[in-house]
């Protein structure tokens, strides 16, 4: 099975250059959201529990509830949950066509220049699975020509057997072959050529089911033989191979591949102390190697963490304090001199690093417990990665406080 073609392709309008990730905020766009009866075939797909056969209290993965209030009836999908009045709460499939060309048009709207759509490569061999990331994929692309915004593939090679992880290049030239997405005028390019990012590479036993140095540095040559740019999600301590990186001789010169790096944060600190040690021990450093080894830096940003109802976890683990935690985070990589930024993550209110609209009204039945976003607005977070790209292009002052204002507890708010 597969999705290779876009029945209502349209040219990509004016809008985020796909050119160069220089400027550039981009956020990473999961798609692994099902609901029975969505087309997949995949039940409550990374909403609920036992791969997604139940969907229900005491049976969920997610930590923040999306904020359906925008959706047309024909986007949503019934649940066993109910909001405190009584009505059964409702959730998205991103199968959906239509739901993903609205993310994609909220990103528009918002100045989110673009979005890594994420390609989990160990179920790749999964007919059923593969239906779905290649459907996803083809509306995310329709979503990013229509609205002016860019897209990249990146592949997660974690949990992927060694000796597969090579494999992930014959996928690529799927969708090269048959989706022509490279000649697509909002694939996004970077120093002359199509991206391709992959991530998992040079992290410890930390991360299980790492993936080796040596399956990763022929994957890379690969795409780099071929005539692409390659992006690399790396660890937090890959520069002093301490922390959650592989001590090994070899892994610089297998980064040095790169055409730019890409060191995962989520979760690395939990609070504005440590954050702040953060930016000094790791992205100030950061920049300069990269700028001295000639490779662009993209670090990672996110507006807080949450894995409650997913691990059992503490609630609201790393608060979001009203926005001030992610954007303490953009104005310390902006002083570092980052020219890029990655915001984790577009929708993924499992972990609760969504940025997109989630609600402040959450289910209550059956004493389940939801983060939300303490009255802010449902868009509260994408107005402010939109700050975060006029921050990093010079458009607007550096400042230290939020630059997002909020005049009354009902949500009306007035961007600067």
């Amino acid at each position: 099975m597969g999705v290779y073609n876009i029945a209502n392709r349209v040219p990509n309008t004016i809008g985020a250059d796909p050119n160069t990730l220089k400027g550039k905020i981009m956020t990473g766009y999961q798609g692994w959201f099902n609901c029975p009866g969505d087309g997949a075939n995949l039940g409550w797909g990374s909403w609920g529990t036992s791969r997604g056969r139940r969907f229900e209290p005491g049976k969920l993965s997610i930590d923040l509830w999306p904020d359906v209030s925008e959706y047309d009836d024909d986007e949503l999908y019934v649940t066993k949950f109910f909001h405190e009045d009584g009505t059964p709460a409702k959730v998205f499939s991103s199968h959906n066509r239509k739901t993903v060309l609205r993310h994609f048009k909220w990103m528009r709207d918002y100045g989110i220049d673009g979005a890594f759509i994420q390609r989990f490569s160990h179920n790749l061999d999964n007919s059923t699975q593969r239906y779905h990331k290649d459907k996803v994929l083809s509306n995310a692309r329709e979503g990013a020509n229509r609205y002016g915004r860019t897209y990249a593939v990146m592949y997660d090679i974690t949990s992927m057997p060694d000796d597969e992880i090579i494999t992930v290049f014959d996928d690529w030239k799927m969708l090269c072959d048959k989706m022509h997405i490279t000649e697509d005028p909002a694939y996004q390019h970077h120093n002359g050529k199509p991206l391709v990012a992959i991530w998992g590479v040079g992290f410890n036993e930390k991360i299980k089911k790492r993936a080796g140095l040596g399956v990763c540095k022929e994957l890379i040559q690969k795409f780099k033989a071929n005539g692409y740019s390659v992006m690399l999600g790396i660890p937090t301590g890959w520069r002093a191979q301490d922390l959650d990186a592989l001590d090994d001789p070899q892994l610089h010169k297998v980064l040095l591949m790169a055409d730019v790096l890409s060191p995962w944060s989520v979760g690395r600190f939990g609070d504005m102390p440590e954050l702040k040690e953060h930016a000094e021990k790791c992205w100030q450093g950061d920049v300069l190697w990269a700028k001295e080894h000639n490779i662009d830096y993209m670090p990672v940003v996110f507006p807080g963490f949450s894995w409650y109802n997913l691990k059992g976890d503490k609630l609201d683990k790393i608060p979001r304090l009203n926005g001030q935690f992610l954007w303490s985070q953009v104005v310390a990589n902006k002083k570092a001199g980052a020219e890029m930024l990655y915001i984790a993550m577009f929708d993924e209110v499992d972990e609760g690093t969504a940025i997109f609209k989630c609600a402040n009204n959450p289910p209550t039945s059956g004493g389940v417990k939801f983060i939300t976003f303490n009255g802010l607005p449902s868009d509260f977070y994408l107005r402010l990665a939109g700050q975060a790209g006029k921050l990093l292009r010079d458009e607007i002052p550096l400042t230290e406080t939020v630059p997002v204002k909020i005049e009354n507890s009902r949500g009306n708010t007035n961007v600067k």
